[in-house]
């Protein structure tokens, strides 16, 4: 065709290419080329009527899969999806294994609310790939996975388990597939959770394991933190910052004009992360900050919890639908000084924006469990329950500390609460309890239950459900163990207010290792149920001590699983015991620093000034990543052990001696952690 020039269009300019679409003069490369311009301008319709006009004049011209498919693309970002269907089903009569026509069109009926059709559509693509393509065993894999994730989603989650395995004996070194896995596996209690096979390496199944399914796993704040930045090196990489606005320090301290911060969450709504934050946003001090949410999570309609914090809040921000680049502008637009990361590694986190430093100061706080291991998180707010001052060696942030990690909302609506036959309980029986999610037992959990159980006849134990098949799995476990399978009973989902009503009927809580209750520990607490729990070395293994210790009764907080499992077999035997706790917890209730949420959200405000202080010092700090590669490496080999509860010089002294074997053979650099001048001195 004769050359037509581009740049910003002129309306004059679609007529022309539609007769050269029509005369078939418009080649297949300036098709997309002008089309993709349109659509860069926002001009979609037009983009829209180009490709309509070049599929009905040019049937014959090779390439129609990809113009149906780009045509489909067009007509979605339209909110055309009944079109867009229609478009993709078009570029598969003409090559029937167009990958991603396959994807997309599953991904379409998705949305469309069919996730019957979505899940066949993927299934027709993965059996007529079997043997295929590098190209095509691509989007095979991806088939895969996309079938999981809506199985896993739709609550199958032995099927989407088994769908998951195939996606990762086809690609192993891929972790998406194995990290959704081995998570399945721990919310069903499959036991062991890792089983390697022929085609899947343990060391492979290590790493794809995501960090919050680690902390589950195993007990090692080291690899913990090196879990985190390894995930963070293919999450989020390293991004091209070239021309991006970073936000800069500005001058506030002593000027009197009031500190932005920026709180950034998917969790900001009826969740336990928006329930912890409600009341600190609230009480924040308006003469001191000016404070920001940021939503990315799914829209909601009608949520309690979001139409508080709206209120609560200088200005609300939804950037659910923004990509990662444009929400971090609107970070920078908006001048934020202290943005706050209440997200971290979990479902939904925009982890990419914070890599964009569109704040001067980004701080990990409230909504992850760890260290973040990143190169632009500068600051950490624990407490000094979680994070004592000889375990910072574990986090690449600054740590900062409250006097409790975890916040709670004082104005939740409690039902009223039912009796124990109300509640599917015997009237007479002791039951002990543990609400947390079934991902968090533990063989070693369990064990430690079943010898409670087996020292207190009569007793019963009381687990929220998690769904039919995990729960027969439990009881057949401890018919194994020697307890009758009608003593482990199970908590249907309930609505929250009642939900918080309905753990008051137990008698004592059983905390789960390594990865223990937080705001599930909170609630119980704060409807007089006493927890016990005792502390391990990981963030995770150390917040329910963090919880318990707030409430005034450090007598629930052990030592071990020995002394764990003698004290809840001591409550059960001797109730009068317990009841002393119970009348403690009381009577500490709303003189609690647990319940202090006012001063909670002044020490808060004292360290975002602290913060901005060092930044304008130009003492920011800067994430500590020394050796991390290697402590990684010597983890994934520790962790295969999995000893999940073990003093803490015992565990300092087997990284040691592993460090000390990988420098004989090539020398590490110090560092402040585990490998410093006196421990390589003394190796």
């Amino acid at each position: 065709m004769n050359s037509v020039t581009t740049g910003s269009f002129s309306s004059s300019l679609l007529p022309n290419l539609l007769e050269l679409a029509r005369t078939q003069r418009l080649s297949l490369m300036d098709l997309f080329k002008f089309a993709e311009t349109f659509g860069a301008e926002g001009r979609r319709t037009e983009a829209v009527e180009l490709y309509k006009t070049w599929l009905a004049f040019n049937e014959s011209q090779p390439g129609q899969q990809m113009v149906y498919f780009n045509y489909s693309v067009t007509l979605r970002q339209l909110g055309d999806l009944s079109g867009s269907i229609n478009a993709m089903r078009a570029a598969l009569k003409v090559d029937p294994l167009f990958g991603p026509a396959h994807i997309n069109l599953g991904r379409a009926y998705e949305d469309g609310g069919v996730s019957t059709l979505a899940i066949q559509q993927w299934q027709s693509f993965v059996d007529s790939t079997s043997e295929s393509t590098p190209d095509r065993l691509s989007y095979r894999l991806m088939a895969l996975q996309h079938i999981g994730r809506v199985m896993e989603n739709a609550g199958l989650l032995e099927e989407a388990e088994t769908v998951l395995w195939q996606a990762m004996e086809l690609r192993p070194e891929k972790t998406e597939s194995g990290q959704h896995w081995s998570a399945l596996r721990q919310r069903q209690c499959k036991w062991p959770v890792l089983l390697p096979s022929s085609h899947i390496t343990p060391r492979q199944m290590i790493d794809s394991m995501s960090p919050l399914t680690l902390g589950c796993y195993s007990d090692d704040p080291m690899f913990q933190l090196a879990k985190a930045w390894n995930y963070n090196k293919g999450f989020v990489g390293r991004l091209n910052l070239t021309g991006f606005p970073q936000g800069k320090v500005k001058q506030k301290s002593g000027t009197g004009a009031r500190l932005r911060v920026g709180y950034v969450s998917s969790d900001l709504r009826d969740h336990a992360v928006g329930f912890a934050l409600r009341d600190v946003l609230e009480l924040h001090d308006k003469s001191s900050v000016e404070i920001h949410a940021y939503y990315c999570g799914d829209p909601v309609a009608n949520d309690p919890t979001q139409t508080r914090m709206k209120a609560a809040v200088d200005c609300w921000h939804d950037i659910g639908s923004l990509t990662d680049e444009a929400a971090a502008r609107q970070i920078v637009s908006d001048e934020i000084d202290i943005l706050v990361d209440v997200n971290g590694y979990t479902k939904h986190a925009r982890t990419k924006i914070f890599a964009y430093r569109p704040a001067p100061v980004i701080v990990n706080f409230c909504g992850y469990p760890g260290s973040m291991g990143s190169p632009f998180h500068q600051y950490m707010i624990a407490d000094p329950h979680i994070v004592p001052e000889e375990s910072e060696i574990y986090y690449s942030e600054k740590v900062l500390r409250i006097a409790c990690n975890q916040p709670i909302d004082r104005k939740r609506t409690i039902a009223e609460k039912p009796s124990r036959q109300e509640a599917g309980l015997p009237e007479d029986a002791f039951v002990f309890a543990c609400f947390n999610g079934m991902q968090k037992i533990t063989p070693s959990t369990f064990n430690h239950w079943m010898e409670i159980l087996t020292a207190t006849p009569g007793s019963v134990l009381w687990l929220l459900s998690g769904n039919e098949k995990a729960d027969q799995r439990l009881r057949e476990l401890a018919e194994a163990a020697g307890i009758a399978p009608e003593r482990i009973l199970f908590a249907p989902k309930a609505p929250n207010a009642k939900h918080l009503a309905r753990i008051a009927v137990a008698d004592l809580f059983l905390d789960t290792f390594p990865y223990g209750a937080h705001s599930t520990a909170a609630d119980s607490l704060t409807v007089g149920l006493p927890v016990l729990t005792f502390p391990g070395k990981s963030f995770a293994a150390r917040f329910c001590t963090s919880v318990v210790a707030a409430t005034g009764v450090p007598e629930l907080i052990c030592e071990g699983p020995q002394d764990y499992i003698a004290k809840a077999i001591a409550y059960a035997q001797n109730p009068d015991s317990l009841k002393a706790v119970r009348n403690k917890l009381e009577a500490n209730r709303e003189t609690s620093v647990l319940r202090d949420i006012p001063a909670l959200a002044r020490r808060l405000e004292e360290l975002f000034w602290h913060m901005q202080g060092e930044a304008e010092r130009g003492e920011a700090p800067v994430p500590d990543l020394r050796n991390l590669d290697v402590y990684y490496e010597i983890g994934t080999e520790l962790v295969q052990e999995n000893l999940e509860f073990v003093d803490e010089k015992t565990y300092r002294d087997r990284y040691l001696q592993k460090l000390t074997e990988w420098h004989g053979y090539s020398a590490i650099p110090h560092d402040n952690r585990l490998w410093t001048k006196d421990a390589s001195a003394n190796a």
